[in-house]
């Protein structure tokens, strides 16, 4: 039941403006999904590869931001404030996508935001955290219009509230038909620090009034600049 509220709440982000950012997040909010396959359900507390802290291998709990640290750098818990992506020229705020009343996801009310589901872990925590945003919005272009030219290796920057900073390599661009997205490997438990960028791709289906597919960026954290006092 959970998993469908999030689904209607990226549809309705399709709807709106003709596009779907499907984003989810952890399993004690994460909406149901009919189209989607749900993402498994993880019990269990991050660990810190040697080396690491505690405090850094903690992140806010969940499905998604459980597992053992095994590969590369990991950050403590911090909201993300902006996002750069330079292949893209792109430089935007990032806001918090909470749950409406209904238990359904918030999307970004623009065409430029992009939003953060703080249901997921923060990025450049333990696990994917997810990063969500229009193609395009009321007939005006979105910030991740063009998400799916990003190559392998193309770096994507994450400001974060405590002044850190969070660097992440692509390490793939995919698209999913909205009936066979696969939720698993998209919002399943990873073991290490992981980023997607979601938004909608694919043809525009009129009748339905959301585009048929999604597009999904996977990026790893391969930088963690500290706060600079």
């Amino acid at each position: 039941m959970v998993r469908r509220y999030l689904l209607s709440a990226l549809v309705l982000l399709c709807t709106i403006a003709g596009v779907t950012a499907i984003v989810r997040g952890r399993s004690e909010a994460r909406p149901a999904e009919p189209r989607i396959a749900a993402a498994p359900t993880v019990s269990g507390t991050a660990t810190a590869q040697p080396g690491g802290s505690a405090a850094a291998a903690a992140t806010t709990g969940g499905a998604a931001g459980t597992g053992v640290l095994t590969t590369g750098p990991l950050m403590s818990t911090a909201a993300p404030t902006r996002v750069s992506i330079p292949a893209l020229n792109v430089s935007v705020s990032v806001i918090g996508l909470g749950q409406q009343a209904d238990g359904s996801m918030a999307v970004p009310g623009d065409a430029k935001t992009v939003g953060w589901y703080t249901k997921a872990p923060t990025p450049g925590a333990l696990g994917p955290a997810v990063l969500a945003g229009h193609v395009d919005f009321k007939k005006r272009p979105g910030t991740f219009a063009r998400l799916s030219t990003l190559k392998s290796h193309d770096t994507v920057t994450v400001e974060r509230e405590d002044g850190s900073m969070a660097m992440f390599a692509v390490t793939k661009v995919e698209r999913y038909p909205k009936d066979k997205f696969p939720s698993d490997a998209v919002y399943g438990a990873i073991n290490y620090a992981g980023l997607r960028l979601i938004t909608c791709g694919g043809d525009f289906d009129s009748t339905a009034g959301h585009y048929e597919d999604n597009i999904v960026v996977y990026a790893t954290l391969t930088m963690a600049h500290p706060a600079t006092s």
